[in-house]
Parts: structure tokens; sequence; C-alpha cells
């Protein structure tokens, strides 16, 4: 089994991880946000990833520390699980319809992050019970995954309308892609995909 754990803590949040890469897409997500917990059920879930994420934050100054540092910590997990990243797929895309959106996630286990973010919101809030989300803080998150993971991330809302179906699209897109990419290729299980000779 490929799992990690880690702990972060800083002065704004506190973080702990806990990945099993070979899971069921068993969760238990708190962050104290409930938006943010909604998409990484989300991403556990059709990830197939088994994951705990437990998180405190200055949630009363606003929710960037924690979304991006929630990033951070599950990519550095995600990292630590893969290892020398031996006999992964690597590569993965996937396209993910949800109602009137479409959209696309393509990414590289390269060891080397990178970011692209074709998404736009029409709000520049997600109103909840527990109070506005800042759509702009997703690409903090992607951004933040994406270092802390080694991960070249291409992420692209190809259109839609409704600002929680092209966020959540965004993540199922991840995660299906993630799925993919981590999973084991049988006829070089013990090799590191890369004519380098490591990633």
């Amino acid at each position: 089994m490929r799992k990690a754990s880690i702990n972060r803590t800083t002065k704004e949040t506190s973080i702990s991880v806990d990945i099993n890469l070979d899971g069921q897409g068993q969760y238990e997500i708190s962050t104290g946000i409930g938006f943010l917990d909604h998409m990484l059920e989300q991403l556990a879930k059709h990830s197939l990833i088994d994951m705990k994420v437990i998180a405190k934050g200055d949630t009363h100054i606003d929710y960037h520390h924690t979304t991006e540092d929630t990033g951070i910590a599950i990519g550095e997990c995600i990292a630590k699980a893969l290892s020398d990243r031996k006999g992964i797929s690597r590569y993965a895309h996937f396209y993910i319809p949800m109602d009137e959106t479409l959209s696309r996630v393509s990414l590289d286990l390269s060891n080397r992050p990178y970011l692209i973010w074709n998404v736009e919101f029409s709000a520049a809030k997600i109103t909840s019970s527990q109070g506005d989300f800042d759509t702009e803080l997703f690409k903090e998150w992607f951004q933040a995954f994406s270092q802390a993971s080694g991960t070249t991330l291409h992420v692209e809302n190809l259109y839609g309308v409704n600002n929680h179906h092209i966020i959540e699209s965004c993540f199922k897109a991840l995660a299906r892609s993630l799925r993919k990419a981590i999973s084991i290729d049988d006829r070089q299980s013990n090799v590191v995909p890369s004519t380098k000779g490591q990633l």
C-alpha cells in the first residue's frame, strides 16, 4: 500500500493529512469551510484515494490561508506516497460534464510543477450558509496542489454557467485524472516512466 501522513503547522493553519493511494475513496474531511470540504470529498471519492484531512485555520480573517495550505498539505502527502514514482502511468486527462458545464484536466506527475488555469467565474463569491467563499481561491488551491505534489496541471473549463458546477467539475476531473495517473502499469511496475531514469 502506498500510504503517507504529514502534519503542517504555521502561524495561520494547522493541518494533518493521511493518504492511501490504493484505497477505495473513503474520506474524513474537516477544514472548517463547508464548500471546501465538499470539493475535497469529491476529490477523494472519484480518485479512489483514501483521504483524511483535518485543518484548523484563521477563518475568522478569511478562507485564503486554509484553502491554500490545504492544497499544499494534500499535494505534499501525495508526493510522499508516490515516493520515486516507479511504475505509475504518470499521464492522464479527463473530461467531466456536469449539467450545462464541461471541464477538462490534463496532468503529468512529472515532479515539475506547473499550472495552467483557464477557468473563469461569473461571480466573485459562492454563497453558502457558512458565508461567502471567494471563487478566486480555487486557483490558489490548484496552484498550491500543483507545486506541492510536483504536478504539471492544466485545468480548463470549456463552457458552463453555474459557478458551483464549474468548480465541482474541475475537482472531479482532477480526481479522475489522478486515479489514472497514479495507477501502476503492470508492464513497467518497477520502472520510473522517464528516459531520464527519475522523476
